[in-house]
């Protein structure tokens, strides 16, 4: 409980920011359900709850006082398996060519916010892992490391939207995934898609990851220092 008290004072402005931009979210998402009574929209909660747990993993990293490479090192595989799920909402606007015209712009808002929101969290996070990484990697290159990070992350949307895989699979069906993520690697002329798709979502966020980082450091927990 300390634990938790401690995160929430050190990190209550952006705390803080999350809350406001999710809390926006969701009243959204409400005034569309009772508007347009229709429930279509519904998943991006459940699409926004994934969104948080790369942030929830950061953030529990930052408590530990004494976090050691390997346990690091392992926490950083998981928290790179579900942060394709922060931006992999924008890719939900597709969404809104199917639903109908009435009360578009409304559709439009609903979307946009959640997107908006998965990108805040995705920036905190991979934020707070650069931070991570470099306290215990002094040596390591963490602006490559980050870009290599954020362009994993726009193939893993692509696997996400477009093959329709989940962060799951990766225990739960390693073996077509693999399949998959190799066919895409070694022929890359068959899947242009998957390879465009991954530059120009990458470079979005990478554009993103920059403004992000530069323009609003004070707000990043002390990403100025990193």
């Amino acid at each position: 409980m300390e634990t938790i008290k401690t995160l929430i004072q050190s990190k209550f402005k952006t705390l803080s920011l999350v809350t406001v931009a999710l809390a926006f979210s969701i009243i959204t998402l409400m005034v569309r359900i009772k508007l347009n009574k229709s429930f279509f929209y519904l998943f991006l909660v459940w699409n926004v709850f994934l969104a948080i747990i790369p942030y929830t993993i950061t953030m529990y990293l930052n408590t530990k006082s004494n976090l050691s490479k390997l346990k690091l090192s392992f926490w950083f595989l998981a928290w790179l398996a579900f942060l394709p799920n922060a931006p992999y909402i924008v890719t939900d606007l597709i969404h809104i060519r199917v639903g109908n015209d009435h009360l578009l712009w409304l559709d439009v808002l609903v979307v946009l916010s959640f997107a908006l929101s998965g990108l805040l969290l995705f920036y905190l996070s991979l934020l707070d892992m650069q931070r991570l990484i470099k306290t215990q990697f002094k040596k390591i290159p963490i602006e490559t490391i980050m870009l290599i990070i954020i362009f994993l992350c726009g193939f893993g949307v692509y696997l996400g939207r477009f093959l329709r895989y989940n962060s799951w699979e990766i225990i739960s069906n390693p073996q077509v995934l693999i399949s998959d993520v190799f066919e895409i690697l070694f022929s890359p002329f068959q899947n242009i898609t998957a390879w465009l798709f991954t530059l120009g979502f990458g470079g979005f966020l990478v554009v993103g990851y920059w403004m992000v980082k530069n323009l609003t450091p004070s707000l990043l927990h002390n990403s100025e220092d990193i």
